[in-house]
């Protein structure tokens, strides 16, 4: 009788997702019908909302860089998504993120660590200081002829993101992209905001979009 329930106990945790988040710590950000727990930033006017159990983006004929934001704010820990991006769309995830104030300049301005999202060949995957100053956190991107063909074109992606301390590792279907201590981003970002990003585009092009789903996050110690 005991090794029969051990059985049951094992195909429950492993066939019910809200166990399996429990147990191993994770929450879900997105609930697959609402944005509640997200809000957009003041500065951009690209169209967020659901569709198919997606968030999904588009971009509004000359507007900035968008971010939906999440209303919780997060320090060290381990995020997964999966993405679709239109092939002429630059996108990303930001990580650590707030919105800038007065005494920052430019405020309302969303800014921090933003993972790269965008077609192949491409930078998908590397670390970028939107509106930091900074430019390319990541190496490898400040060489232009670097580039590779980890995302897949026209399809689902599969993130996954780990920030613990300065480091901050990524991963795009299940290859790993970039590994990078940044002690200065660390300083200025050791927590903060989860941002989607719609980037802007020029005026007559468009519109492109973005859906991420499976929104999920896992705070470290």
């Amino acid at each position: 009788m005991i090794r029969f329930c051990t059985v049951v106990l094992a195909t429950t945790l492993l066939t019910t997702g809200s166990v399996v988040l429990a147990e191993e710590g994770w929450v879900s950000l997105f609930d697959g019908k609402t944005l509640n727990g997200w809000t957009q930033a003041t500065q951009g006017i690209a169209k967020y909302d659901v569709q198919d159990g997606t968030i999904h983006g588009v971009t509004v004929d000359g507007s900035p860089n968008s971010f939906l934001t999440s209303d919780r704010e997060f320090g060290d820990f381990e995020l997964e998504f999966e993405v679709k991006v239109h092939d002429e769309l630059n996108s990303g995830v930001q990580i650590r993120s707030r919105e800038k104030t007065a005494a920052d300049g430019d405020a309302g301005r969303f800014f921090g660590p933003q993972v790269e999202i965008e077609s192949s060949p491409g930078q998908s995957g590397y670390v970028y200081g939107e509106a930091t100053g900074l430019g390319w956190l990541s190496e490898a991107p400040k060489d232009n002829s670097h580039s590779h063909s980890h995302i897949r074109n026209g399809e689902w992606n599969k993130y996954r993101i780990v920030a613990q301390g300065p480091r901050i590792q990524t991963w795009i279907n299940g290859e790993k992209v970039e590994d990078l201590t940044h002690e200065g981003i660390y300083k200025t970002h050791p927590k903060g905001k989860i941002g989607l990003q719609v980037h802007g585009i020029k005026k007559g092009t468009g519109p492109f979009d973005v859906a991420w789903k499976n929104i999920r996050i896992r705070e470290l110690k």
